[in-house]
This record gives C-alpha cells, sequence and structure tokens, in this order.
C-alpha cells in the first residue's frame, strides 16, 4: 500500500515538486481507531471551510470521505494526515479558483506529545489563525527556540499579553470546577472541541473569555490539548508554575473519549 496519496492516486513528480516549491494549503489530522475517526464530522467541516476560503471551491464531503477510505484500507489503527493544494496557484499568479486536490499521508500513530510540560512565551499571533495551514515555519521556529532555552515548548500570546494557542495545541485553564478557553486569535482544535462537548458527562463546565499572562495567578492549573494529545498538564508558563491535578487531568481526557468514534 502506499502511504502517500494524491486524489487517492501515488503522487506525480510535477505534484510533489509544487508542495516543495509553493508553500500554500491547509491540513488537518487525526488518529483512526478501530477504522473511525474521533470529530470526523470536525475535521471535514475544518477541511471544507479551508477550501472555500484558501482555493474559493469546495472538495465536497463525500469525496473527501472517499478519500480517506482510500488511504485508510483496511488499517484499523494508523495517524492520517489529508492536506490541501492547488498547483494553478502560484506566487506570480495567485488568482486562480479551483477545487483543490487532496493528499493523504498515513503513518503509525504518534505518541502524545508529553505526560507534562514547560511552556516558554513568546510573542506571536498566527496569520490567518482560524485557518490549519501549511506554513509553519514560526511554529517549528519558536518551539525550536523554546527547547534551546530549556522549556519543552511555547505559548504564544500577544503585544497585550492575550494567551492564544501553543505551537500545534490548544491550551485551557482550571478554576475550581470550570474548564476557561482563551478567547484570542486561534485555532478552534478538534480536540479541544470534543473535550468541551463532554465535559458535562465528568461534572466540569466551560467558559471563554480574554486570558492575560496577567492573569495566570487565577487559575489552579493548566493543560494543552490536541488531536494525538486528548490532555497533558501543563507544569510551568514562563515563571509561573501550576500544580498537576491528575483527578482532573483524566477527567479531561474521559470528556474527550466520550465522543464517539465516527465511521468514515
Amino acid at each position: 500500500m502506499n502511504d502517500l496519496l494524491i486524489d487517492g492516486l501515488p503522487p506525480t513528480e510535477a505534484d510533489l515538486r509544487y508542495q516543495a516549491l509553493v508553500n500554500y494549503g491547509a491540513y488537518t489530522s487525526f488518529r483512526i481507531e478501530d477504522g473511525g475517526v474521533r470529530g470526523l464530522d470536525l475535521h471535514l467541516a475544518r477541511l471544507e471551510a479551508s477550501a472555500l476560503e484558501l482555493f474559493g471551491l469546495p472538495v465536497g464531503k463525500d469525496r473527501l470521505r472517499h478519500l480517506i477510505r482510500t488511504a485508510v484500507a483496511d488499517r484499523r489503527d494508523a495517524w492520517l494526515r489529508v492536506s490541501l493544494f492547488a498547483p494553478d496557484i502560484l506566487p506570480r499568479s495567485p488568482s486562480a479558483e479551483v477545487t483543490p486536490k487532496v493528499q493523504t499521508w498515513i503513518s503509525p500513530p504518534p505518541p502524545p506529545l508529553a505526560t507534562s510540560v514547560r511552556a516558554q512565551v513568546r510573542t506571536y499571533v498566527r496569520t490567518d489563525a482560524h485557518i490549519k495551514h501549511t506554513a509553519i515555519f514560526p511554529l517549528i521556529s519558536a518551539r525550536r527556540l523554546a527547547r534551546q532555552a530549556g522549556f519543552d515548548d511555547v505559548l504564544f500570546a500577544d503585544a497585550d499579553g492575550l494567551i492564544s494557542e501553543g505551537a500545534t495545541w490548544n491550551v485551557g485553564f482550571l478554576s475550581s470546577d470550570t474548564v476557561v478557553w482563551p478567547e484570542a486569535p486561534m485555532l478552534d482544535g478538534v480536540a479541544q472541541t470534543l473535550i468541551r462537548a463532554g465535559l458535562s458527562t465528568v461534572g466540569l463546565r466551560s467558559a471563554i473569555r480574554p486570558i492575560r499572562l496577567a492573569d495566570l495567578a487565577a487559575f489552579d492549573a493548566a493543560f494543552l490539548c490536541n488531536s494525538a494529545t486528548p490532555a497533558c498538564p501543563i507544569t510551568a508558563i514562563g515563571d509561573h508554575a501550576f500544580a498537576v491535578d491528575p483527578d482532573r487531568i483524566e477527567r479531561l481526557q474521559t470528556a474527550w473519549a466520550s465522543n464517539p468514534v465516527q465511521v468514515i
């Protein structure tokens, strides 16, 4: 089986050359569990919204499902990245409106990001932060610099200290029985959405409001989440340390897991 497909077929040299030279596109990635996907509807909606905004035309959810099924084949447990790109869009002629091509890349499931994280704060807001786009140089660079400085990862805030998101994850804060999510330009993560949907099943509530670096002392704990890491404690943000609460981290993971695996 070919791990890399474009529109369900082995990639052509022209398509690979385009992607090596032009960094314009969007993607989503997720775990295949028992042949299905937790939050599949959210991933499909993300791809369709990105297709319309970046390329002017949708792919179609039925076609996306077909291409995902083709990539997964008979695998029951795997990791899949679904990317959108369009060779008609070039740096000197970017105006084409076209249905994007769909690239799928399947691999073994990655481990969670970590079991605990110390995050360095960097002043940065992603361009078009609501899109999971392929322009990830600043994210890799920020994470690299954070690790060189002795941290595990990086958390972004704007020039006024408004917290948004991590390099490849969303952040949540705990205040008693409430999970507080930042209100800022950021990617609305699928794992974040799934946790929010399941919080009532584990006796927790959800709130969204602006959170600044100056507000950190108001929270009991902090955590990160993404599709590979349903909930991981953050033990420090910059110089501010957080206690680890294993019970509430477990409840957050249970909230995420309360969402059913959806058939592709």
